[in-house]
């Protein structure tokens, strides 16, 4: 934990954070044990009481308590720890404002007992020390600089000690936070199978629909282009130019959809997949895939698409002139390796393509491993959960 400085924000917040948190807490105390006898009443004050000591916390020590859900009967936990926490607060405030206290007094005490008595308002009168003495003031002086380095590293603690009694009380327990992050790991869970649904919903649609048009459109402009030969020239040459532009917007197309979802991963399995893209790549890349079972949809078009933007990655930037892609599952954990023989320098916050594939796989919880060296060669290792 860090000092802080006498003279620093930080002293002089946490010292107002203890002071004024013994009358917030000896208001708001009495009143949590009058409404003892209006259950009631208390279950409905209690979740104010804590708003107001969370507001605390957050203004003068820049501290978010995790809210709870309300108290709803007697029987939640939630709702005895809230109760202690009000019925505690002032004893341990009590604690800490006196320490508090003392150590800012004594300290502005013993450094203005340098001070002539004439300019000392009131005059400091005391029976036992002459402040006359020199070795007296030197003393006083002495203890009122100790002080002033302590008080601001009690203020500190003081103000810690309340912040981790309320963490305790007044926030979530470990099992409701252990509830919160499984809800909402099945929560994300749930929404990416749905993003990867709805991918394969597109998928399918632009192949059922757009794409046959276009097919349609491109075998119809390439029937006329070969036998409408005696129309004038310019009619040939917007014939010739829209077969052309046909076939490129097929090409693109196809590029897209096989870019959302793969029909052949969800028919024939990942080895299939990668076997196309690897055939596709501009350079030659050996492939081996070991999957004795097959992992869930979701996660298998996560190894797709790491593979495929890998690949994409080392065409482009790279300048490899061989590739090399493994997977295998091992029990529950899905395994990929790309290793390139390129120039290297590659890295996780060098561009968008590496930066995406780091996000897509901690969407699922997998990890990302990158070594890749100014000369090379790269390796990316992906290990991603097979559920």
């Amino acid at each position: 934990m860090k000092v802080p400085r006498p003279w620093s924000a930080r002293a002089w917040l946490d010292t107002a954070h203890v002071m004024i948190g013994l009358p917030v807490a000896v208001l708001l105390g009495g009143l949590t044990l009058v409404l003892l006898v209006w259950p009631r009443l208390l279950m409905r004050s209690v979740p104010l009481f804590t708003g107001v000591q969370r507001s605390r916390f957050e203004a003068f020590l820049g501290a978010r308590i995790p809210p709870v859900r309300s108290p709803s009967s007697w029987r939640s936990p939630a709702t005895w720890r809230q109760i202690g926490y009000h019925l505690l607060s002032p004893f341990v405030g009590f604690v800490a404002a006196v320490l508090v206290g003392l150590a800012w007094g004594g300290a502005i005490v013993g450094l203005m007992s340098f001070l002539p008595q004439k300019l000392q308002s009131p005059p400091m009168e005391f029976e036992t020390f002459d402040l006359r003495d020199g070795r007296v003031v030197a003393i006083y002086i002495a203890i009122g600089l100790m002080l002033l380095l302590l008080a601001p590293v009690l203020a500190r603690g003081m103000a810690a000690l309340d912040l981790s009694v309320a963490h305790t009380l007044l926030g979530p327990s470990r099992s409701e936070l252990g509830q919160r992050i499984e809800t909402l790991t099945e929560s994300r869970a749930g929404v990416i199978d749905a993003a990867d649904a709805e991918r394969r919903r597109i998928e399918r649609d632009l192949h059922d629909g757009a794409q046959q048009r276009l097919v349609s459109l491109a075998m119809n402009l390439g029937l006329a282009r070969a036998t409408l030969t005696d129309l004038p020239e310019p009619a040939r040459e917007a014939i010739e130019q829209a077969h052309e532009e046909a076939k490129q917007a097929l090409k693109e197309l196809r590029d897209f959809v096989r870019g959302l979802h793969p029909a052949v991963l969800n028919d024939q399995g990942l080895d299939a997949a990668l076997s196309g893209v690897a055939a596709r790549a501009p350079f030659p890349v050996k492939l081996h895939v070991d999957i004795e079972r097959r992992a869930t949809p979701t996660i298998e078009a996560v190894a797709f698409f790491i593979v495929s933007e890998a690949l994409t990655n080392i065409a482009k930037h790279a300048a490899a002139t061989k590739a090399e892609v493994s997977v295998r599952r091992e029990r529950e954990r899905l395994h990929v390796l790309v290793y390139d023989d390129g120039c290297g320098g590659a890295r996780l916050d060098g561009g968008t393509g590496l930066r995406g594939l780091a996000q897509r796989i901690d969407s699922v919880d997998g990890s990302l491993r990158l070594s890749s060296p100014l000369g090379g060669p790269t390796t990316i290792e992906v290990e991603l959960p097979c559920e």
